[in-house]
């Protein structure tokens, strides 16, 4: 049974098969997570699981970890689970299926041979019309100022006013996203390796989730 987990990017490599082909290949370490609370239709109007991932032993990377309140420390109290720094639901179809202190590791992948990868992209800080939406510049000769000014945005008395949406100058990245049905390769299970075809979000030791897709 498989419904989801939480890992770290670990970084990426290549791999050739068979016939001598290059692929790039990215390395998840996968959990292990621990569920640390059971959402019911009746308790809380639909079907969850929440799951809890600590990294206190492999926090190389400077994750931000979750604030360890009072609130949060007598919540993990009662699954009876240790510390966790990340927790996160995911939805499922029979939640008397699963307990409390109930381990998820990468014995649960398997059986599947894609996944969806969530994560949160590298921030790349202000950015241009250009290489935000990869925008046309303008004439780069013939005494021209406007080599990648962003233009005219908008008419004059009619609309009178720029739409909200009009793709600008702004923030690039540090968004999350979802990349789908990557296919996996390999699976280490002594080291609890995910070996993905492709690129994931995000910067070696980013924080992802990763679930089954959905054929």
């Amino acid at each position: 049974m498989s419904i989801g987990s939480l890992g770290i990017k670990v970084g990426m490599t290549q791999i050739f098969d068979e016939k001598n082909a290059c692929i790039p290949v990215t390395l998840i370490k996968i959990g292990p997570c621990i569920v640390t609370q059971i959402k019911t239709l009746a308790s809380d109007g639909y079907n969850a699981i929440q799951l809890g991932f600590g990294i206190s032993q492999n926090n190389k990377y400077g994750l931000k970890k979750l604030k360890s309140t009072k609130a949060l420390q007598g919540h993990l109290k009662k699954s009876g689970t240790p510390e966790c720094h990340f927790l996160k639901e995911y939805h499922i179809n029979q939640p008397e299926d699963f307990e409390l202190g109930q381990k998820f590791d990468i014995t649960n992948f398997l059986s599947v041979q894609y996944i969806d990868v969530r994560g949160k992209t590298i921030g790349k800080g202000f950015a241009g019309t250009v290489k935000r939406y990869g925008f046309g510049r303008g004439p780069m000769t013939h005494g021209s100022k406007n080599h990648r000014a962003p233009g005219s945005i908008g008419a004059g008395s009619t609309p009178g006013r720029v739409y909200p949406g009009k793709r600008m100058a702004g923030r690039l990245g540090g968004k999350q996203t979802t990349i789908k049905r990557l296919t996996v390769l390999k699976i280490d299970q002594e080291e609890n390796l995910l070996v993905v075809k492709g690129c994931i979000p995000g910067k070696p030791g980013n924080l992802i989730s990763l679930t089954p897709s959905v054929s």
